[in-house]
């Protein structure tokens, strides 16, 4: 039946780069559909139809697909209501080969007819598609020389001390493309400088900002959650003091310039508090890629927030431990009932629950049990795990639950040096464990002396020689730390004080 050919049901898409321009009651969207409308019309005869669906995309770049107008018509396009996508031109579609190649595809999967009404080309031919990508190589070559002469320019004007946009500080307004001193906001700024000298301590200072209700910079965006207006966090706030435009500075490729703003933050503080960051850096955390963590992104409070692994040192003992996210953004009241729980003994508790349960559950893989678990919740009397295991192949997820007598360990933690009594003090374990590492170091000829060993460790003679002597308890004491069933009063601190040589004195330790 040629002579009554199919409707063709007709998309019209249209793009503009900018906003300039879109506030005029005719503008090159009306412009782009008024012509794709008229070439439409001109194919009447072969059934061409426009929909009445607009496809605009106002101040978005052909250099990506990311465009809502763009999303929708790739979706009304699968769900099989267009026939043909018209264009004024093919960089109102895409500046880009690579996505010119991924529609084209899309297009010749649903068997959909592409046209650009200034541009005749028939994306059925190799010819035609040949064409296409000739053209859109120099769009795209255009579109790139255009970002080379921006950047260009953005680095000559930031490197003259001029502001060229982005996210305006706390302090400051943006006015006449410069930035103008807020001076409500700028005296906030001071505050928070002054206050952290004050109080030397991000916890303090989040805490002493929220009494004050100071807040991050409120903005009006389109998108609500950058409109600031949020309590200070640790990580804004490490940024917030670190920002030398509070110095009159502007930043670009890794180096700063003398800016055309008024600065707010005299230098002579500002240096303080990089000297008091800098004392406060160093040291703190190990890598979390480092730490071996059994649990690490596994583990979470009773709250939802999840725990990261941190660790201490004190007296050349290394304690290890899982923070809640929360006390580590200075957000204490958000923390679940355990915002810290000591490493090794979670681990041990999980580790033993997954293999108490093995005959019960099968887990994907039996040697890596830890592999499986999905999820460990802590709370004050309890741990729910959550695992991959299959029961009877029917592969549903498990959940275990263990008891979990978090108050003790909590003492623990707090005082750092001693434990309540029946509860194995792991970090005193460790530390017997290391004495006798040592003492076979020595006997050997590892190390040729006690003050070689303790360069090899970083650590002073003297703590070395200290913590030698835990290698020398008698056998009782040493039964009963690792039994967990010592007294309180044998901590870290004190059994180098309280131990004698001979080890019929040591029962006395115990009694």
């Amino acid at each position: 039946m040629a002579d009554n050919p199919k409707l063709l049901r007709c998309a019209i898409y249209t793009r503009k780069s900018t906003e300039h321009g879109l506030e005029q009651e005719f503008n090159s969207l009306d412009a782009q559909r008024d012509a794709c409308e008229a070439y439409i019309k001109s194919q009447a005869s072969q059934r061409w139809k426009a929909l009445p669906q607009h496809y605009d995309d106002p101040a978005y770049s052909g250099g990506n697909l990311d465009r809502p107008a763009l999303k929708k018509l790739l979706a009304d396009i699968e769900a099989g209501r267009i026939d043909v996508v018209v264009v004024y031109k093919i960089d109102r579609l895409t500046r880009s080969l690579a996505d010119f190649a991924k529609l084209v595809e899309a297009f010749d999967a649903r068997s959909i007819s592409f046209v650009a009404v200034t541009q005749q080309f028939n994306t059925t031919t190799s010819m035609g598609r040949l064409t296409l990508n000739v053209l859109l190589s120099f769009a795209q070559f255009e579109r790139e020389l255009s970002s080379e002469r921006v950047r260009d320019k953005i680095a000559a004007s930031r490197r003259k001390g001029k502001w060229t946009g982005g996210t305006v500080p706390l302090g400051y307004d943006a006015k006449d493309k410069r930035l103008v001193v807020n001076k409500t906001e700028a005296e906030i700024v001071r505050t928070i400088f002054r206050r952290y000298l004050e109080l030397q301590s991000f916890g303090k200072l989040v805490a002493d900002l929220d009494r004050r209700g100071i807040v991050t910079k409120r903005r009006s965006t389109k998108v609500a959650k950058y409109n600031g207006g949020i309590p200070f966090t640790y990580g804004p706030l490490a940024y917030f003091l670190k920002n030398r435009a509070y110095l009159g500075e502007v930043h670009h490729g890794g180096k700063w310039f003398l800016g055309e703003h008024e600065a707010i933050v005299d230098r002579a503080t500002f240096d303080r508090v990089q000297q008091l960051l800098a004392t406060k850096t160093t040291g703190r955390k190990a890598k979390r890629s480092e730490s071996g963590a059994l649990l690490m992104g596994k583990l979470y409070d009773d709250r939802g927030n999840l725990m990261s692994p941190s660790f201490s040192n004190k007296n050349g003992v290394r304690y290890r431990f899982y923070v809640s996210s929360a006390l580590l953004r200075g957000r204490k009241t958000e923390a679940g009932s355990v915002g810290r729980t000591h490493a090794a003994e979670i681990e041990g508790a999980v580790l033993a629950a997954l293999q108490s349960h093995q005959g019960q559950v099968q887990f994907d893989n039996e040697l890596d049990p830890i592999g499986a678990l999905k999820r460990v919740v802590v709370a004050r009397d309890q741990l729910l795990l959550t695992t991959a295991g299959t029961a009877e192949g029917d592969g549903t997820i498990q959940e275990i639950r263990v008891p979990w007598p978090i108050k003790a360990m909590d003492a623990a933690i707090v005082e750092g040096n001693s434990v309540a009594d029946g509860v194995r003090n792991e970090g005193l374990i460790q530390s017997i464990v290391r004495a006798h590492a040592w003492v076979h170091y020595l006997q050997n000829g590892t190390y040729e002396s006690i003050e070689a060993l303790a360069e090899a460790n970083r650590l002073h003679p003297k703590v070395v020689r200290q913590a030698l002597r835990l290698a020398f308890l008698s056998p009782d004491v040493t039964s009963a730390i690792l039994e967990g069933s010592q007294p309180a009063e044998l901590s870290l601190a004190r059994i180098p004080k309280l131990i004698l040589l001979p080890w019929a004195e040591h029962r006395r330790l115990l009694r």
